[in-house]
C-alpha cells in the first residue's frame, strides 16, 4: 500500500468557497499517510489579464476558472481527503511537512465594504506582486519597491463541519478550522482539528506567501502553493487532549490556542479559555493557576480582523510548563 498520495488541482478535485459534510472525498488515505495537495488561488477578478507579459496565470487555475463551478465563498479548496478510521469525537492531526511555491506572483487587494477600515478605503485596489521563488521573497510595488521574505502557509485548512450545519462559506473560521489565517501554522507546524464526520474529510487552500498578524486589508500575499500534509487520526480526541473542541496547533517552539468570534473581545476570551483548558489538561494545575500563568507567560496575538469571525491566537512557549 502506498504511503503517499497526490491530489492535483482540477475542476473535479476542488470546491470553490464551501465546506459541506455532504461533499464526497476525492481521495481516501490511511491514518499516518502523506497527501500532497496542489492548491491554486484567485478568481478572474483578482488575477491579471490573461495576456499579461509578466504574470502568467497557471493553466490549472485557468481551467478551474473556466469550469463554471458553484461558488459560495472566496477560496478554492483542494479536497476533501478522507482518512480511514476517523470518527466523530476523534482528533485529526495535520503535520505540515513541506510547502512548495506554485507561482511567480501573488495578489493583495481591497474592495468597498470589506476589510478592517472600509470607511477609509471605499474603493477597489489590486496589486499583483512578483515572487522570486529561488530567493523566497516578494517585492511589493509601492514606492521604490519593498522586498519581504516569504513565510508561506495555508490560510484555509479544515475538516468537514457537522452535518447539521449544511453548506457553509469558507470565509469564516469555525470549530472545523477553515479560514484560520494563522501565519504560525506553516511548514513544520502541526494543526489539530476536531473530527465531526466519518473520514474527517480534510481540505486546504488559500495559499499565503506571507502575512502579518491581523491581515487588515482583506488579503495576505495570495498565491498558489502545494502542501505536503501527513494526516493522522488520534482516537477519542487524542490521548494528550481528550476534550478538543476547537482547532489548536503547535510549532517547534510554541503551543497555540485559537479563539474566533465576530466580536474581537469574545475571540480573545475564546483563545484564553482554550489556553487555560489546554494547560489544565496537560499540567497538574488549577484553572486559576493557568489563568494567572496566561497573564504572565502567554502572548495573545490578533490573527485576522477581516473574515467576519475575527481571530485571536495564544502562544505558550514549549518547555516552560511541559
Amino acid at each position: 500500500m502506498p504511503t503517499s498520495h497526490r491530489v492535483d488541482a482540477t475542476p473535479a478535485t476542488v470546491r470553490w468557497g464551501a465546506f459541506d459534510a455532504a461533499f464526497p472525498p476525492v481521495a481516501s488515505i490511511a491514518s499516518g499517510e502523506l497527501v500532497v495537495l496542489e492548491c491554486v488561488s484567485g478568481g478572474p477578478e483578482q488575477c491579471p489579464p490573461r495576456d499579461h507579459p509578466d504574470f502568467a496565470i497557471p493553466p490549472k487555475l485557468l481551467a478551474i476558472q473556466d469550469a463554471g463551478l458553484p461558488r459560495l465563498g472566496p477560496h478554492i479548496l483542494t479536497g476533501p481527503v478522507a482518512v480511514r478510521g476517523a470518527e466523530p469525537g476523534d482528533c485529526l492531526r495535520v503535520d505540515i511537512e513541506r510547502i512548495e511555491l506554485g507561482a511567480d506572483w501573488g495578489f493583495c487587494g481591497f474592495r468597498p465594504l470589506a476589510g478592517t477600515l472600509p470607511e477609509d478605503f471605499p474603493y477597489r485596489r489590486m496589486l499583483h506582486i512578483p515572487v522570486d521563488r529561488a530567493a523566497r521573497t516578494c517585492t511589493v510595488p509601492v514606492g521604490p519597491g519593498v522586498t519581504i521574505p516569504l513565510s508561506p502557509f495555508f490560510g484555509v485548512m479544515g475538516v468537514a463541519p457537522p452535518e447539521e450545519w449544511g453548506q457553509i462559506s469558507t470565509k469564516e473560521p469555525r470549530a472545523h478550522g477553515g479560514n484560520l489565517d494563522n501565519k504560525e501554522i506553516g511548514e513544520g507546524a502541526t494543526l489539530f482539528l476536531p473530527v465531526h464526520v466519518a473520514g474527517a474529510n480534510f481540505s486546504a487552500g488559500d495559499g499565503h506567501g506571507v502575512q502579518g498578524d491581523g491581515e487588515v486589508c482583506i488579503n495576505a500575499l495570495e498565491m498558489c502553493l502545494t502542501g505536503h500534509f501527513r494526516l493522522t487520526v488520534e482516537k477519542g480526541g487524542g490521548t494528550k487532549d481528550p476534550a478538543l473542541r476547537f482547532p489548536r496547533a503547535e510549532t517547534r517552539t510554541h503551543y497555540i490556542s485559537m479563539g474566533m468570534h465576530e466580536d474581537l473581545d469574545l475571540a480573545m476570551k475564546g483563545a484564553l479559555r482554550e489556553m487555560i483548558g489546554f494547560i489544565v489538561a496537560r499540567a497538574n494545575l488549577s484553572a486559576a493557576d493557568a489563568y494567572q500563568l496566561c497573564s504572565l507567560a502567554v502572548d495573545f496575538h490578533v490573527t485576522q480582523t477581516v473574515n467576519g469571525e475575527k481571530g485571536v491566537h495564544g502562544l505558550l512557549r514549549k518547555g516552560l510548563l511541559f
